[in-house]
C-alpha cells in the first residue's frame, strides 16, 4: 500500500540538532577536534553530509551546539555533585564552580577547545548566571565586579584545561614530547627552566587548585570582599 512505511526508516532515530551534538561529542573522543568534520559525523549517522546542513551551517554552529550540549550535562539534575543553587562562602561557591567545569571538559577529548570561543544556542545558562551574580553581589560585589570575577575564573580553567589537555588528551593518555626528564636534558644549560617541567607537566589536579586559589585570593585583595 502507498502508506506503507518501511521498516528500516522506522528504526532511524529522528535527525534533530541534539542527536547530531550528541554523536559528535561521542565521535570527539575517538578523532578529536581535528578529526571532527560534518563528513564524519554524517557517516556515523548514516546520512549524507548535506543533510547536516540543514540544521548547521558550518562547523562553529556544530560546536556552539555540542558546548550547550556540555553546559545542559553539567548542571544536568542527574549529574552527580553538582550544586544547584549557590552556598557557602563566595570563594568557595566560585572554587566548586570551576572544579565542575574542569571535570565536565576533561570527559572528551579537546573539550576546552570546543567550548572556549562556543557561544550557548539556548537561555540554558540564565537562570545559573542570575543566581550566581546575585550570589555575589549580596556578598559585597558591585554588578560590574561580579561579572568580572566570574568570568576570569572561568576564563582560568578554559585556559588551563585547554593546556591541560594539549599534554593529556585525555586521562591516562600523554602526548608525545612531554617526557619531562626529556625536557630537562634539553634544557640542562638552563637549570630553573628544566626543573620547572616537574611543576609544569605534571600534577595537574594539583596545579589546578593552587592556580585557583590564586585567582580567587587576587579577586578578594583587589575588590576588598571577604
Amino acid at each position: 500500500m502507498a502508506d506503507e512505511k518501511n521498516p528500516k526508516d522506522a528504526k532511524k532515530p529522528k535527525l534533530d540538532k541534539a542527536h547530531v551534538a550528541d554523536t559528535a561529542l561521542d565521535l570527539l573522543n575517538d578523532v578529536g577536534l581535528e578529526g571532527l568534520t560534518l563528513r564524519a559525523i554524517a557517516k556515523e549517522l548514516n546520512v549524507q553530509a548535506p543533510a547536516l546542513y540543514w540544521h548547521f551551517k558550518n562547523k562553529q554552529a556544530l560546536l556552539d551546539e555540542m558546548a550547550t550540549v556540555m553546559f545542559r550535562r553539567m548542571v544536568g539534575a542527574g549529574e552527580a555533585g553538582v550544586a544547584h543553587e549557590p552556598q557557602g562562602s563566595w570563594q568557595e561557591w566560585l572554587m566548586l564552580g570551576s572544579r565542575q567545569l574542569r571535570a565536565t571538559l576533561l570527559r572528551y577529548r579537546d573539550g576546552a577547545r570546543v567550548f572556549s570561543g562556543s557561544q550557548f544556542t539556548g537561555t540554558d545558562h540564565g537562570p545559573g548566571m542570575e543566581a550566581n551574580l546575585r550570589f555575589l553581589t549580596e556578598a559585597g560585589f558591585g554588578a560590574d565586579q561580579a561579572a568580572w570575577a566570574s568570568s576570569t575564573v572561568w576564563m582560568f580553567t578554559l585556559g588551563f584545561v585547554t593546556e591541560e589537555q594539549g599534554v593529556q588528551p585525555l586521562p591516562g593518555e600523554r602526548r608525545p614530547g612531554y617526557d619531562v626528564a626529556e625536557r630537562a636534558e634539553m634544557l640542562a644549560d638552563y637549570p630553573l627552566a628544566a626543573a620547572a617541567g616537574e611543576h609544569l607537566f605534571t600534577g595537574f589536579d594539583e596545579r589546578f587548585e593552587e592556580g585557583l586559589r590564586l585567582i580567587v585570593a587576587g579577586i578578594e585583595a583587589r575588590y576588598g570582599v571577604r
